[in-house]
């Protein structure tokens, strides 16, 4: 019976239709079946055809390929690079143009005000530390220029206390940098050059004011010094480890341009201290007594206080081809991986125990992996990296301190002051590897810096990363080391990569050098040295060294004849004294005039040493028959035997005053001093008031370094060094023992 068509509740509808949907209708169904057969002996035949080991290889290379363009890394070609450099130029330009509008000749531009302030000198700080940054990104023109205003001034003397690290870093680095750039630049050159110069002279003016600071017991300066008057009165004794042992590059550099030892030698004496004064585990502290060698803070790390004292250790060993500074490292690295180094962080731990007692990461930590390549250890360093910038890019900069169990910036460190060590690792592992994700990590950080930091007038530190609140200040290594190390990343092509193939042969009086050939170092404010440059101011050493004459170092640094050579034809200035005929002048050591004074002074001639040493150092004409009769005198006197006498002591004074309060000691039969006595008729203590003003006499400083010999160290390795390498040529010599060249 027909019934009629069934009628479905609404219901049931419903539930039919959502099976539907789900599975499909029957010919849906059938037809998935078949397209599942399908793919079934497809995948049968692609395993028959293609399972053999190249296919394999083919197909992977794809998977990470689209990996790669999902991630969002890239390649950078030679124009993405060239783009990003000119960006940067722009970059430097704008603040460059900001300082000088804004703040010359103060120290440093405050970004926000539009102005200008004195910081660490009052000496035009940013125009001497952007120097060399002008030359590096080829402004050659305002190089020349601004070399000129700079070595139109005569010295640096004023009554001022600076610190004597940053003063170090900055104006004495700076100042050497831009002296051995000069020809590069086009700069008229003085006869002598690289052995002499304007830049030069200022250079060692600035490094003799910092001298009497390294006049203590144990060799390690102070941290301020006055630069009329020296140490002043008062100053504390305590000094951070980084103060103390980041004097060697500059210093070692200004001795061999010179030829004055002194510059080095004490550099080396206070690395040396440092060395002897670290703990059983090998650590060394933050902060130390320099007058008593005692660790008044001693948390150990990598970061704030220490940094460049590894750092200076390690490009020694570059600079100086000195396999004793290299030891010094290595050890000095391994109680750092064994100790401070955890799951690749480096934390703040005890320096005696090793004990964690700061899990923090501070920028300034983020120089570490750019050392750690120069030594080849690109892996570990790497994975530093990696680190600092997922640091960077959780908040677009680096605050100074960052919590590593809480992932959070430090309690009232969570400013951003433009600094440069990260990209400073950047550049020299991208120079070791050729990494586009370093490309990519300098990317990274010139967006932050020109979306956040920029200003109508400069950049600006960056006061609180986590909302990114300005400061008003540009610090002047933004100029020298943040703006320098990103154009050297995108500028793979520059001479400061000159990997050794090509240089240029000066001729001195010392014989051949070879300079522009690549291997500079940079010291830790980013001035960079030309290692070749050494070379050009002393003679090749001997088979034997202990043959080498001492007297070699105390030729003048003027006035020779010689045959000078420049591609500079544009500056005709250069050869004026070319043909000056005068001969070496006789160079007396300070020492020796000590010496005949203390027995003129004996002979009753005059009150003290003091009177008698200014009126000589002030007499221009003292004939050699005047000599010679002081020498008569000297040797038919009771007193005919050689001493040495120090300096006195002096407290220095800090303000305008031109006397200063001495204590002069006695020599006792030993030839040693008597603190119980002083030199006077009465042998009794007493306090001497001179009108004159206390030299400070670095000779003297240098002469009781060499003969106590506090810190001794085993010269074999050196010297072994010295005969393998003594008949090189420059460029091969700068070879790293350990591997420079990229």
């Amino acid at each position: 019976m027909n019934t009629g068509p069934t009628i479905e509740s609404g219901e049931d509808s419903k539930k039919k239709k959502r099976r539907k949907r789900i599975c499909g209708s029957g010919e849906e169904r059938k037809g998935k079946e078949r397209n599942s057969e399908k793919s079934r002996r497809f995948v049968r035949l692609f395993n028959d055809k293609y399972n053999k080991p190249y296919y394999l290889i083919a197909l992977t290379a794809l998977i990470f390929g689209v990996l790669i363009l999902v991630s969002g890394a890239r390649e950078y070609q030679k124009k993405d690079l060239i783009a990003l450099r000119e960006e940067v130029r722009s970059m430097f330009d704008h603040a460059y143009s900001s300082y000088l509008s804004y703040a010359y000749p103060y120290d440093e531009l405050r970004s926000l005000s539009c102005d200008g302030f004195d910081t660490w000198g009052s000496f035009s700080l940013t125009l001497i530390d952007a120097l060399d940054t002008l030359a590096v990104m080829g402004n050659f023109s305002e190089f020349r220029r601004v070399a000129k205003i700079i070595s139109d001034r005569e010295n640096f003397e004023a009554n001022i206390n600076v610190s004597v690290f940053e003063t170090n870093i900055r104006v004495v680095g700076g100042l050497l940098s831009a002296h051995l750039l000069s020809r590069k630049a086009g700069v008229s050159l003085e006869p002598g050059w690289p052995c002499n110069g304007p830049l030069l002279r200022l250079a060692e003016d600035m490094a003799k004011r910092l001298l009497p600071a390294f006049d203590t017991p144990t060799g390690m300066p102070y941290g301020t010094v006055n630069l009329k008057y020296g140490v002043p009165e008062g100053e504390t004794s305590i000094t951070c480890t980084a103060g103390i042992g980041t004097f060697l590059l500059e210093f070692g550099t200004l001795s061999r341009l010179t030829g004055d030892p002194l510059y080095e030698e004490v550099a080396m004496n206070a690395l040396k201290a440092l060395n002897h004064y670290k703990s059983n585990i090998g650590l060394v502290g933050n902060h130390i007594d320099v007058l008593t060698g005692h660790w008044t803070a001693q948390d150990s790390g990598i970061g704030a206080g220490v940094d460049s004292y590894f750092e200076y250790l390690a490009k020694g060993t570059l600079l100086f081809q000195d396999p004793w500074l290299a030891t010094m490292f290595h050890e000095h690295k391994a109680a750092i991986e064994k100790y401070i180094r955890r799951e690749d962080w480096h934390l703040w731990v005890s320096m005696t125990k090793g004990q964690v007692t700061l899990p923090m990461f501070q920028s300034l930590d983020a120089y570490w992996p750019g050392v750690l390549s120069l030594f080849g250890e690109i892996e570990d360093a790497m994975k530093s990296l990696h680190n600092y910038h997922r640091v960077w890019k959780q908040f677009g900069f680096t605050p100074e301190f960052y919590n590593i169990p809480q992932s959070e910036a430090g309690t009232d460190r969570e400013s951003y002051p433009l600094r440069p060590e990260l990209i400073e690792s950047v550049m020299y592992l991208y120079r070791a590897t050729g990494d586009p994700y370093l490309i990519q990590v300098g990317v990274d950080m010139l967006r932050s810096l020109q979306h956040s930091a920029k200003t109508k007038c400069g950049y600006a530190t960056i006061d609180d990363v986590r909302d990114h609140r300005k400061a008003d200040r540009m610090e002047s290594f933004f100029l020298a080391e943040t703006t320098k190390y990103l154009y050297l990343l995108f500028d793979p092509d520059n001479f400061i990569h000159n990997n050794g193939q090509q240089g240029d042969i000066i001729k001195t009086q010392w014989g051949h050098c070879i300079i522009d050939s690549g291997g500079y170092v940079f010291n830790t404010e980013a001035h960079p040295i030309d290692p070749g440059a050494l070379y050009c101011c002393r003679r090749i050493q001997n088979m034997l060294p202990d043959k080498i004459s001492t007297s070699d170092k105390f030729f003048t640094k003027y006035n020779f004849k010689e045959e000078y050579d420049t591609k500079d034809t544009i500056h005709k200035d250069d050869n004026i004294h070319k043909n000056d005929t005068n001969n070496f002048v006789e160079i007396v050591k300070l020492s020796q005039l000590r010496h005949k004074l203390v027995n003129e002074v004996k002979s009753k001639k005059y009150e003290n040493v003091e009177t008698l040493f200014i009126q000589k150092l002030l007499s221009k004409n003292v004939s050699k028959s005047e000599d010679e009769t002081n020498k008569n005198k000297t040797l038919h006197s009771d007193s005919a035997k050689m001493q040495v006498v120090a300096r006195p002591n002096v407290i220095y004074k800090a303000d305008d005053s031109e006397t200063t309060d001495t204590f002069e000691a006695s020599i006792n039969s030993n030839d040693q001093y008597d603190p119980a006595t002083v030199q006077n008729n009465t042998k009794l203590p007493k306090k001497v008031v001179s009108n004159q003003i206390t030299r400070f006499e670095p000779q003297i400083m240098l002469e009781n370094i060499r003969k106590k010999n506090m810190y001794p160290t085993n010269t074999t390795a050196r010297l072994m060094y010295q005969i393998l390498s003594c008949q090189s040529q420059q460029f091969l010599q700068r070879i790293s023992i350990i591997g420079e060249f990229f």
